[in-house]
C-alpha cells in the first residue's frame, strides 16, 4: 500500500547467495533455491513478554524452546506498537524505512490517515516501503500463506501471498492452526513453504486486565495450548522434520495504574495541537491554524511545554534519540515521545471518559524491560538447546531468507547478527 513521497534509506546489507538445490515452483514462476522439505511457518503471540515463559503454565512453549533454539528476549523496534513491529519482523526494515510509524499517522503530502482498524485502510499498497517476506518468497518462485499478519491483506510492489485472508479477530484460533496444517499438506505444486500465523488474545488481555494477573495467565495457557496444536499436528501429519517452527512476539506489556497519568491540557492548549497518538507513545503535530488572535505553536514550544513533566521525554522529530532510528521519515510527527513505562499522557476530555482503571498499554520506550518481546524456534535448520543473548527483531527476516534459500530484499537486518541459531 504506498506510493510514497518519502525518502527512503536502506542500509548496506551483504546479500547472501546460497547453493541452488531449489525445486521449480508453480508454472510460470521462476526457479528458486530453497533447500528441500523446508518450510518456515512464522507464528506471532501479540503482547506476549518472554517472561511470561516462567510465570505462567506454557509446556509446549517451553518444550518447542528446549528442542530448539530461543533468546534471552527479542529487542522490538521503537515505537513498541503492533503494526511498526510485526512489519519491521518480515521486512527487516526500521519503520522509518517501510513506512509503518505507528498504529496510527498522516501522510503529509496529501493528509491522508493511516488507521489500524480500518480494513479499507490497510489493503492500500500506498503505504507499504519495502519487502515483506511473502514478497520475497513469491518473487522467487516459493508459494507464501498467511492467516493474518500486518500488511498481508495489501498488494506491496503487485503481488499477495498466494493464499491470504482479511483480518477477522473472530475466526478461532484452533481454525486458523488446522487451516495452516491443511496448506502445509498440500501437493508440492501448491503447498506453501513460508506461512504466517497471527493470535492476539495475550495482547489483548494485557491491555484490558494488565500483565500480572489470573486473565492473562489464562491467556498465555490458551495460547500455549494452540502452539500444541500445532506442534502436535506438525507431528502426526509427518510434517514435523521438514517444517520449522518460529514463534515471536512484537512487544510486551507494562502494567498501568490510574495513579500513573499526566494531562495533556495542564501543560498545552489542546486545541493547539494535533494528537494523531496519545498514551505511551505520544505523536503531534502543530496546528497550522490558530485559534483566532493566538499564534500557532512550534514544535520546540510543543515539546519544551511537555518536557516539564518529569514523567514525558518529549523530542523535536530531529532530536530524537539516535538508538530510536526514527528521524528519516515525513510520516513521523513533527513532536514525539514517551512517558515513563507504566505512565500514559491523555487529555481531560479523555480522563473523565475513562471506565476503568488499570490494565496495560505498550509503545513505550524499546529500551525499556517492560517492551521486550519473545523469540522462540524449532525445526531442521535450527540448533538444539541453544539460549542466545537479545536480539533485534530486524533480523529475522534474513533469518527466514537464509532457511528458505531466498535472496533478501535490501533491509536493515543482519544475518551474522542470527547466523549462530542455525545448524551450519
Amino acid at each position: 500500500m504506498r506510493k510514497l513521497g518519502l525518502a527512503v534509506r536502506w542500509s548496506a546489507v551483504t546479500l547472501v547467495t546460497l547453493t541452488c538445490i531449489g525445486a521449480l515452483g508453480a508454472a510460470g514462476r521462476p526457479r528458486s533455491r530453497q533447500r528441500p522439505e523446508q518450510a518456515v511457518v512464522l507464528v506471532s503471540l501479540d503482547g506476549f513478554h518472554p517472561d511470561y515463559l516462567a510465570r505462567f503454565p506454557a509446556p509446549n512453549l517451553r518444550r518447542l524452546a528446549e528442542r530448539g533454539v530461543r533468546a534471552r528476549w527479542l529487542a522490538p523496534v521503537f515505537p513498541t506498537l503492533t503494526f511498526p513491529n510485526h512489519y519491521s519482523i518480515v521486512t527487516g526494515l526500521l519503520p522509518a524505512h517501510h513506512g509503518i510509524v505507528g498504529n496510527h499517522f498522516v501522510d503529509p503530502d496529501d493528509g491522508a490517515r493511516f488507521r489500524y482498524s480500518d480494513s479499507s485502510v490497510v489493503r492500500q499498497s500506498r503505504w507499504w516501503l519495502g519487502e515483506p517476506l511473502w514478497v520475497t518468497a513469491e518473487r522467487q518462485g516459493l508459494r507464501a500463506a498467511s492467516f493474518f499478519w500486518v500488511g498481508s491483506e495489501a498488494e506491496i510492489g503487485g503481488v499477495r501471498p498466494s493464499i491470504w485472508k482479511q483480518y477477522n479477530s473472530r475466526v478461532p484460533d484452533a481454525a486458523r492452526v488446522d487451516s495452516a496444517l491443511a496448506w502445509l499438506r498440500l501437493p508440492s505444486d501448491r503447498r506453501p513453504r513460508f506461512v504466517t500465523l497471527y493470535f492476539s488474545e495475550v495482547d489483548h488481555v494485557g491491555h484490558e486486565s494488565g500483565p500480572d494477573t489470573p486473565e492473562l495467565a489464562a491467556a498465555v495457557a490458551h495460547l500455549d495450548s494452540v502452539i500444541g496444536r500445532l506442534v502436535s499436528g506438525l507431528e502426526q501429519h509427518g510434517l514435523a522434520a521438514g517444517v520449522n517452527v518460529i514463534v515471536v512476539s512484537d512487544h510486551g506489556m507494562a502494567p498501568l495504574s490510574a495513579e500513573r497519568v499526566v494531562v495533556l491540557d495542564e501543560f498545552l492548549d489542546r486545541n493547539a495541537v494535533d494528537a494523531i497518538s496519545l498514551g505511551a507513545f505520544i505523536a503531534l503535530r502543530p496546528r497550522r491554524a490558530a485559534a483566532a488572535g493566538a499564534e500557532p505553536l512550534t514544535s520546540e514550544a510543543i515539546a519544551r511545554s511537555l518536557t516539564a513533566s518529569p514523567r514525558l521525554h518529549v523530542y523535536e522529530r530531529e532530536r530524537t534519540p539516535e538508538r530510536w532510528r526514527y528521524r528519516d521519515s515525513r510520516r513521523v510527527t513533527e513532536v514525539v515521545g514517551v512517558p515513563d513505562a507504566g505512565w500514559t499522557l491523555t487529555t481531560r476530555a479523555s480522563l473523565a471518559a475513562r471506565r476503568s482503571e488499570g490494565g496495560g498499554a505498550h509503545g513505550y520506550d524499546n529500551a525499556d524491560s517492560t517492551m521486550r518481546a519473545l523469540f522462540l524456534a524449532s525445526g531442521p535448520a535450527f540448533r538444539r538447546g541453544v539460549v542466545a543473548e537479545p536480539f533485534s527483531n530486524l533480523h529475522v527476516y534474513e533469518l527466514i531468507c537464509r532457511i528458505l534459500g531466498l535472496t533478501p530484499a535490501p533491509n536493515d537486518g543482519s544475518l551474522d547478527s542470527v547466523r549462530a541459531l542455525l545448524v551450519p
